[in-house]
C-alpha cells in the first residue's frame, strides 16, 4: 500500500503542471476510495461482475426500485439518463415474444454503456479508466455551463478544451457570442469528451483488478441512505438520482480526494418511482448557489458543471427539459447513511419504501471508514485501537453548527432540513427549495410544502440540532458498546448473538452520556461562530460579549421592523464612520442624514415607513456602533493599519455586493428555458458574479446610469432587490 501511494504522489507531483481529459484524471489508492472500504450491494459485488453480468445479462436491478441487503451501503450503478417509464417498443421487424422479462433486459442493456469507447493502452504510473458507450443510446447535450472556480480549486489538472470559449460571460448576449470558436482538435475533443461524460453518455469503468487499486476495479455506484422527512422516519430513501463517477486526488495533496457526482443522469435502486432524471430549472439553481455558498466562505459542495439534454422530456408541476448537474465534494455521506444502518424502532412510514432490519456490523464499517478518512479524527489513537463512536458524532455536530452558524449569518435558507440531507462533513448538500434573505424577516418559510414552518430561517439551528441527535440515535448501540468496553473500539462482529437487551442498554447509555454534550457543543459552537460572522460583516475585530445584545440584536429588530433588504442594509453599513455623527465634524449632520436616508431606500415599501421613528432608531443604534468602533481603534485591534481604511476594506470584503435573490434566479432560468445558446452567456455571468460577490459590480456607488455601459446597467440591475412581488417568493421540493 505504501508503495502504490508513493507511486501516486510521484505521478501526481510530475503532473501538477499538465491538464488531461477527464478520463485521465488520476485514480487515488484503493485506501481512499469508499467502494473499495465499505460493503456493495450483493446483486452488484464488485465492478467485474457488474461489468460482465449485470450490465449484459440483468441490467433492470440497477433501475428497479428496491431494498438492498441490510449490510450493503452501496450499490454500483452505471449513468443511464432516459425518459422514465420507459418505452419498450416491440420488436421490429415484428416476431414473438416468448420471454418478456429476457427482452426487456437486452433492451435495457443495449442502452447501457458497455462498449469500449476506444482500444485500451497500456498506461504505466497512474490508472486510467476506460470509456464505454451505449448500442441504442444516444440523444443530444450540450454544455451549457462551466464552473472555472470550482475547476480550479478541486479539479486543477483537468483539461476543459475549449469549454470555457464557448460560453463566454455576459448580461448582454450579442450575435457574436454565438459564434462558432476557433480551437484546435485537441481542444475540441477534450471538450466534447467532457460533454458525454458529464452528460450520462459515456460511463468511466476499470472492471479488472489492479495492484495499483488493491486489486479491485472501478466502476459508479450510488449510496444507501435512510432518514427522517419533516420530522417522520421515511425509511430507505437513497441516491434516487444521482450517481459517483470518479474519485481523483488533488495535485496539492494526494491525500485529498474528491468525488464527482452526476446529479439526474438516470435511475438507481433508490429512485422510488421517480425517474432518476433532474430537470432544468432545478439545476440551475444548484449550479449557481454551490459555488455562490463557497464565494462567502460557507462550507458546502461545489457544482462543476451543466449538461442540458434538450430532447429528453420530464414531468413535474409542468413539462420541462432534463439536465444533468455535476457536482464534487470530498465526501457526500449523509447523517442518513447511518441511521440505515442502525434505524430507529419504528413501524409508522409515512414516505419511502420500507426499511431494513439494523445491520451493526455495517454500522462499525461505515464509522471506522468516516472517522479515519473522512473526518481524520486526529484526537483518536486509531493503532491503539481508542473508542472513536463519540468523537465521530462531536465532529459531525462541530462542523454542522459551523455550518448553520454561516446559514443564518447570510440570511441563507436551505428549506429542507431532512436528515438524509445533513452532510457529515458539515457541508450544504441538496440544494432544492433554498433563498436567501430578501427583507429581513426571521420566520420566513422558502419552501412552499413546508407548511408548518419546521425548516424557518430562525429553526435552522435547531434542525441541525435535531439531525446530530438522529445521527447519536443511529450509534448509540456502538457508542454504548465502547464505553462498555472501557473506552475501546469495538471489533469485527461485535454485535453478533448479543441480545435487544443488550442492544437497547447499549443505546440507553450512549444518549444519557453524550446527548448533553452535542447540546453543548452545536450552542457553543453556532453562538461562536455566528458572532464572529457578523462582527466580519460590521468590521469588527475584538469579542465582546455584549455585542448580540446592543449590537446585533437591535440591528436586526430594526431590519425587521422597518422591513429593509438585509444584506443591503450590511452593504451600505461598510460606508459608515464614527465621526459622522461627531458634532464638530463639518457639515456632520448633513452627513448623517443623508446616510440614513440611504439606508432607509433598503425598504421595498416606503409608503409603510415611519421615516421619523426610523430616523431616530438609527441615531440611536448608530451612536452605539460608533462607540463600539472607536474602542477597538483605541484598544489595538487594527493597530499597523490606517484605521478607517482598512475597516471599509475588510467590510466590503464580507458583505456582497451580489446576492443570488429569487427574482434574480427565476429570470436566468426562464433565459436559460427560452434561449439556451444565448441565455448560457447570460448563465456564465451570474455564476462569474456569484463567485466574486463581493466585487463592485454595476460601478457600485453614485455613478449616473447614462454613464454605464449596457452590460454595467445589468449589472447594477441584477445586484439590485427585484421586483417587490417577488420579495419572500416560495419553491417547491419539485426539481
Amino acid at each position: 500500500m505504501r508503495a502504490s501511494r508513493t507511486a501516486l504522489n510521484k505521478t501526481i507531483a510530475m503532473s501538477k503542471n499538465i491538464r488531461v481529459p477527464f478520463s485521465k484524471l488520476p485514480l487515488p489508492p484503493s485506501s481512499h476510495l469508499l467502494t473499495h472500504n465499505l460493503t456493495p450491494d450483493p446483486r452488484t459485488p464488485d465492478p467485474a461482475t457488474f461489468f460482465s453480468d449485470v450490465l449484459p445479462r440483468t441490467p433492470s436491478i440497477q433501475r428497479r426500485a428496491r431494498l438492498l441487503s441490510p449490510e450493503a451501503h452501496f450499490s454500483y450503478v452505471n449513468p443511464m439518463p432516459l425518459e422514465f417509464p420507459y418505452e419498450i417498443a416491440p420488436p421490429d421487424p415484428p416476431e414473438v415474444v416468448t420471454d418478456k422479462a429476457e427482452y426487456i433486459e437486452q433492451w435495457l442493456s443495449d442502452r447501457e454503456a458497455k462498449i469500449p469507447a476506444e482500444p485500451s493502452s497500456a498506461t504505466s504510473g497512474n490508472i486510467h479508466l476506460h470509456k464505454y458507450v451505449s448500442k441504442s443510446r444516444n440523444y443530444r447535450r450540450a454544455l451549457i455551463a462551466l464552473s472555472e472556480t470550482c475547476v480550479n480549486d478541486c479539479l486543477p489538472l483537468l483539461d476543459c478544451g475549449d469549454a470555457f470559449a464557448t460560453l463566454r460571460p455576459t448580461l448582454v448576449p450579442s450575435k457574436s457570442d454565438n459564434e462558432e470558436v476557433s480551437s484546435s482538435t485537441d481542444a475540441q475533443n477534450a471538450r466534447q469528451e467532457l460533454v458525454d461524460i458529464l452528460g450520462g453518455h459515456v460511463s468511466l469503468m476499470f472492471p479488472d483488478g489492479s495492484d495499483q487499486l488493491g486489486g479491485k476495479g472501478f466502476a459508479p455506484w450510488s449510496l444507501r441512505y435512510s432518514g427522517h422527512q419533516f420530522g417522520a422516519w421515511a425509511g430507505q430513501l437513497g441516491d434516487g438520482r444521482a450517481i459517483s463517477i470518479l474519485v481523483t486526488p488533488h495535485p496539492s495533496d494526494p491525500d485529498t480526494t474528491y468525488e464527482v457526482q452526476l446529479k439526474g443522469a438516470g435511475r438507481t435502486p433508490f429512485s422510488r418511482s421517480a425517474d432518476g432524471l433532474a430537470v432544468l430549472r432545478s439545476s440551475i439553481r444548484e449550479y449557481l448557489c454551490s459555488e455562490a455558498m463557497h464565494a462567502l466562505g460557507i462550507p458546502t459542495t461545489r457544482s462543476l458543471a451543466l449538461v442540458y439534454l434538450p430532447e429528453m422530456p420530464v414531468i413535474r408541476e409542468r413539462l420541462e427539459t432534463a439536465c444533468v448537474t455535476t457536482r464534487v465534494a470530498e465526501t457526500f455521506i449523509r447523517i442518513g447513511n447511518f441511521e440505515a444502518c442502525s434505524p430507529p424502532s419504528r413501524t409508522m412510514f409515512f414516505f419511502g419504501g420500507g426499511q431494513q432490519h439494523a445491520n451493526y456490523e455495517a454500522l462499525r464499517t461505515l464509522g471506522e471508514w468516516t472517522a479515519k478518512r473522512v473526518l481524520k479524527l486526529d484526537n483518536v489513537n486509531f493503532d491503539a485501537g481508542d473508542a472513536w463512536g463519540k468523537e465521530l458524532v462531536f465532529e459531525v455536530a462541530r462542523r454542522n453548527a459551523k455550518m448553520v452558524a454561516a446559514w443564518q449569518a447570510y440570511g441563507f435558507m436551505h428549506g429542507v432540513i431532512n436528515t438524509d440531507n445533513v452532510s457529515i462533513a458539515g457541508l450544504t448538500i441538496d440544494y432544492g427549495p433554498y433563498a436567501f434573505m430578501d427583507v429581513f424577516d426571521p420566520n420566513h418559510i422558502c419552501n412552499h410544502s413546508d407548511d408548518e414552518g419546521r425548516y424557518a430561517y430562525n429553526k435552522q439551528p435547531n434542525m441541525i440540532m435535531y439531525a446530530c441527535r438522529a445521527l447519536l440515535d443511529a450509534l448509540a448501540p456502538l457508542i454504548g458498546a465502547e464505553m462498555a468496553l472501557g473506552d475501546k473500539a469495538v471489533q469485527k462482529g461485535w454485535a453478533d448473538n448479543v441480545s435487544d437487551e443488550t442492544i437497547s442498554g447499549w443505546r440507553a447509555a450512549a444518549i444519557e452520556e453524550v446527548g448533553s454534550t452535542i447540546t453543548q457543543i452545536i450552542e457553543s459552537v453556532c453562538s461562536t461562530e455566528y458572532g464572529m460572522a457578523l462582527r466580519r460583516r460590521l468590521a469588527l475585530r475584538r469579542v465582546d460579549t455584549s455585542d448580540q445584545r446592543t449590537i446585533f440584536q437591535p440591528l436586526l429588530d430594526m431590519m425587521e421592523n422597518q422591513r429593509l433588504d438585509f444584506h443591503g442594509t450590511f452593504r451600505k453599513l461598510a460606508s459608515f464612520q464614527p465621526r459622522m455623527i461627531q458634532e464638530d465634524y463639518d457639515s456632520g449632520a448633513a452627513t448623517l442624514e443623508g446616510f440614513i436616508a440611504e439606508l432607509l431606500r433598503g425598504t421595498p415599501e416606503p409608503e409603510r415607513l415611519n421615516t421619523g421613528n426610523a430616523t431616530e432608531e438609527w441615531l440611536t443604534w448608530l451612536n452605539t456602533y460608533a462607540a463600539r468602533i472607536e474602542s477597538e481603534k483605541t484598544s489595538g485591534e487594527w493597530a499597523g493599519e490606517e484605521f478607517d481604511e482598512a475597516r471599509k476594506k475588510a467590510a466590503i470584503a464580507a458583505n456582497p455586493r451580489f446576492v443570488l435573490r429569487q427574482w434574480l434566479l427565476e429570470e436566468v432560468i426562464k433565459k436559460v428555458e427560452t434561449d439556451p445558446a444565448t441565455g448560457k452567456h447570460v448563465l456564465a455571468k451570474v455564476m462569474q458574479m456569484a463567485s466574486s460577490p463581493f466585487k463592485p459590480w454595476g460601478r457600485e456607488g453614485n455613478v449616473p446610469e447614462n454613464e454605464l455601459s449596457e452590460e454595467e446597467k445589468e449589472e447594477r440591475r441584477y445586484c439590485g432587490l427585484g421586483d417587490r412581488r417577488m420579495l419572500g417568493f416560495q419553491c417547491s421540493c419539485s426539481s
